[in-house]
């Protein structure tokens, strides 16, 4: 298929490879290569027992004892501690809890509350990008109309567009580290710092930056951010995500879902709400144990590795299904819409085409599963945990039968993408 390289070199690079050990952490399907990784993560094989152990053990036989016994209290906070290290947080200042959105919620009301008893008070002004995830800017769109004292969210078209947008009347610059669409990398450190200047906050969301690419929160000097456990870091569907407040901010946080979870003495069921020290404070409600158990599987592996190990194997990975797709498949109209430069590259790898949902559903039902996104996106992510070079070789063979012999349905229906 390459020139450059076999099959053959792809099943030699993977008998080298040093993360080979960790595929076997997982549970994957015979017969299926999977690229949508940066959807929903594959289950560690450790889940499962893991799972059964809080349903029979801890729920059924030790019942509500194991809030206690079995540290269920404290499992939000010691799951933020596990994770910290991949996104450059310290100890302290992560907790795993409710959804991306609903942590977007508290980290945008936090950041305007610190901006409006500051000299930031007259900024009203959330920016974000218009390719950013929908619920994101949904999220920032409800609290300014709910807040209604002239906040607004403004959408920005491109990356130049940023640093003149981030104006006077500016409040918090919004972002996606990566782009879910296009696997576009933000320069998180570049951008924090030119908002800073302009006297604005900065909120990043990393569900496909966490465990995906190297990040260092602290180094780039962001003020919230938030993200899931459910792609990268293999939660689980649905898995709680995380919220990152620095110790700098911690003392100010507060947030208006303000739950018993968040409250200093949660068991004193007093009136009237005292925030928690800490990390607790960004909490609401009670917690979904099960689920909150199994996203320990996840990170577990990840302290078999490093995120420079990781990093290292995602860009040969989506360097090899670029370069294969491009010579391999240069008669049919795909477009790469991810960025062939390193820096600006997540861990995933996009391309147009005019029947790009058929031709995603032909993958599909062939065994290799990536995923679509409107417009005419396919959308292949590299897991490198278990994504193999092999994989990689074989997934593109697949593509490229599906386009030279048109064996795809135009009139697939697109009303079951997810």
């Amino acid at each position: 298929m390459s020139a450059v390289m076999t099959r053959d070199d792809c099943v030699a690079r993977d008998r080298s490879d040093p993360l080979r050990a960790l595929r076997e952490r997982f549970d994957l399907p015979e017969g299926v290569i999977y690229l949508d990784g940066n959807s929903l993560g594959a289950r560690p094989k450790t889940a499962l027992a893991r799972a059964q152990e809080v349903v029979a053990r801890e729920w059924g036989q030790d019942l509500i004892k194991s809030w206690n016994t079995a540290g269920w209290f404290e499992l939000p906070k010691r799951l933020g501690d596990r994770l910290a290290p991949l996104i450059g947080a310290k100890e302290g200042e992560v907790v795993v809890t409710d959804t991306t959105s609903l942590n977007l919620f508290k980290a945008l009301a936090a950041a305007l509350q610190l901006q409006a008893r500051g000299p930031g008070a007259a900024r009203r002004t959330i920016v974000t990008e218009r390719s950013n995830f929908p619920t994101d800017i949904y999220m920032a769109e409800g609290l300014t109309q709910w807040l209604d004292r002239g906040y607004r969210v403004r959408l920005v078209d491109s990356v130049e567009e940023i640093p003149a947008a981030v104006d006077a009347d500016c409040a918090v610059l919004m972002l996606t580290h990566v782009n879910y669409r296009t696997g576009y990398q933000h320069d998180m450190a570049l951008l924090s710092r030119q908002a800073h200047a302009a006297g604005a906050l900065t909120v990043w969301d990393l569900a496909h930056s966490a465990g995906a690419v190297p990040v260092d929160l602290h180094a780039a000097e962001a003020d919230f951010a938030v993200g899931c456990t459910y792609k990268y870091l293999n939660g689980g569907p649905g898995a709680p995500a995380f919220i990152w407040v620095p110790q700098r901010h911690l003392a100010a946080f507060s947030h208006p879902l303000t739950g018993w979870w968040s409250h200093a003495r949660p068991f004193a069921m007093s009136h009237g709400f005292a925030a928690a020290d800490g990390i607790g404070r960004a909490l609401c409600g009670t917690q979904p144990v099960v689920s909150l158990a199994l996203v320990e599987c996840g990170l577990e592996v990840f302290e078999e590795t490093t995120m420079a190990a990781i990093r290292e194997k995602s860009l040969a990975l989506t360097d090899l299904f670029i370069e294969l797709v491009e010579s391999t498949c240069g008669g049919h109209p795909l477009g790469l819409v991810t960025p062939r430069e390193h820096p600006r590259r997540g861990s995933q790898a996009s391309f147009t085409h005019p029947h790009g949902y058929a031709v995603m559903q032909a993958l599909i039902a062939r065994g290799v599963i990536g995923d679509y996104r409107e417009p005419e996106i396919m959308r292949f992510g590299f897991t490198p945990l278990y994504t193999s070079f092999a994989d990689v070789w074989d997934a593109v063979a697949i593509l490229k039968d599906i386009l030279d012999r048109e064996a795809y349905d135009i009139r697939a229906e697109r009303s079951a993408v997810t």
